[in-house]
């Protein structure tokens, strides 16, 4: 099929590579022209896992183009996905000016069939607002359809092209057809493409999000319960973990969610409740949850030390997640500045989130994080090591290293990665989440 993916964001380039190497012509748009010429360039400005050999390969062989001209992918397309940012606003109402000035955009370019395709994550009633600003001006029938995306970044690839289940809000005959023939190679193992109506598709995405969110923050509960009780949240995960009606997965404690995702979608479903008036207790407790949990480690930092000033503590991880350079609502970024406003020098590595996460702190932080290139080296003379990001290479370090390159032995462990166990006989200070402080026995 010829179809163009508006916006080359995280989505649209995911979206745009994974239908180009199952055999589609793809065009992808977008207005910023340094970001296209280096697309064009194959230089690929996101970090995921596997997107390399099929964004080559399908460049190469011409099936993935890159191009600024709007009204060429238009023409060129029978599906158009708009792939394009829905931030929150201050009061978490998603920002919708993006997909509505496009979709006015592209309305008079309209001249023949198309399936206009929200691929954003958007409030339900979205596909209504995308058609009327459509209708008046084109010049052919169409049909908007709403096809949210369910990618877990640093596993995006795998999600698109193996995917549960593929979502498609639309009544239209004529886009089920369409839809049903470009996802059908997708879901040959017989996982379900799902149709239904446009709000429907709209309302479950925002569910599956703040679902996921819900059980994260409910484990994050527990764990604070487990210190309290003097538990231990694994063998709790175990626990409730193999029962199937919960499952395995979102029970992991730690210092809270972030990404791209789960803050924006809770919030944006809270907006949406308070909107119909709905008072959603659980969302509520979910959100203010995730607020206080994200700094519970500051909480052992500075009972630990009474006082931070003249400190310096390492951060090991940027990224809300392993595996992506994502550093959009990461706990990281919360503890640094605490850190920082609090006296302490920081010092800080992750494998591919640190340029990312320099912008992000902006210049009032410049000069008050250093970014080293070397998890180890980043060690070197701090007072304690804070680890926010469960990247792999973190999970087996050479112990001793810790005793030799930190002033004193503690860890502050977010992520809860070392067996509390084997941390007792090390001799370092361990604080993780939900666990049993591990003290050397010459503290």
């Amino acid at each position: 099929m010829k179809l163009a993916v508006i916006g080359t964001g995280y989505v649209g380039l995911v979206t745009g590579t994974c239908f180009a190497d199952s055999g589609n012509h793809v065009i992808c748009v977008d207005n910023n022209s340094n970001k296209v010429e280096m697309l064009r360039n194959k230089q690929i400005p996101i970090y995921e896992p596997g997107i390399e050999p099929l964004f080559e390969r399908s460049v190469r062989e011409g099936r993935l183009v890159f191009t600024t001209n709007l009204e060429d992918a238009v023409k060129h397309a029978e599906i158009i996905f708009l792939c394009l940012p829905t931030p929150p606003g201050a009061n978490g109402q998603a920002d919708l000016s993006f997909v509505l000035n496009v979709a006015e955009e592209i309305a008079p370019m309209i001249d023949s069939y198309k399936i206009i395709v929200n691929k954003s994550t958007v409030p339900v009633g979205t596909a209504d607002q995308v058609h009327a600003k459509i209708k008046p001006f084109a010049k052919a029938d169409f049909d908007v359809v709403s096809n949210p995306e369910f990618l877990r970044e640093g596993a995006a690839i795998d999600d698109f092209l193996k995917p549960e289940r593929v979502v498609v809000g639309t009544q239209s005959p004529r886009a089920m057809e369409k839809m049903h023939a470009l996802y059908e190679p997708f879901v040959r193992s017989g996982n379900p493409i799902i149709f239904m109506d446009e709000r429907s598709s709209e309302l479950t995405k925002y569910a599956a999000n703040a679902f996921l969110a819900t059980k994260i923050s409910f484990m994050n509960e527990i764990a604070n319960l487990c210190e309290r009780v003097g538990a231990n949240v694994d063998n709790v995960r175990r626990g409730i973990g193999t029962d199937t009606r919960i499952g395995k997965r979102f029970l992991f404690a730690g210092i809270g969610y972030g990404g791209s995702c789960f803050p924006k979608d809770v919030q944006a479903l809270g907006f949406t409740a308070d909107e119909y008036d709905y008072d959603f207790k659980i969302l509520d407790a979910v959100m203010s949850v995730n607020d206080h949990q994200r700094l519970s480690m500051m909480s052992k930092i500075l009972h630990h030390f009474g006082s931070l000033s003249g400190k310096q503590i390492t951060i090991w991880g940027l990224a809300f997640k392993a595996e992506t350079d994502d550093v959009r609502e990461a706990p990281a970024l919360y503890l640094a500045k605490e850190l920082v406003d609090s006296g302490a020098k920081v010092i800080a590595y992750d494998p591919e989130a640190a340029k990312n996460f320099k912008e992000y702190m902006g210049p009032e932080y410049a000069d008050k994080i250093e970014y080293k290139s070397n998890a180890l080296d980043a060690l070197d003379g701090s007072d304690a090591l804070l680890i926010c990001t469960d990247w792999n290479e973190f999970r087996r370090p050479n112990f001793d290293e810790f005793t030799n390159r930190l002033n004193k032995p503690v860890v502050f462990d977010g992520r809860n990665l070392y067996d509390l166990d084997h941390m007792a006989k090390t001799g370092i200070h361990y604080y993780s989440v939900g666990r049993a402080t591990v003290t050397p026995a010459s503290s």
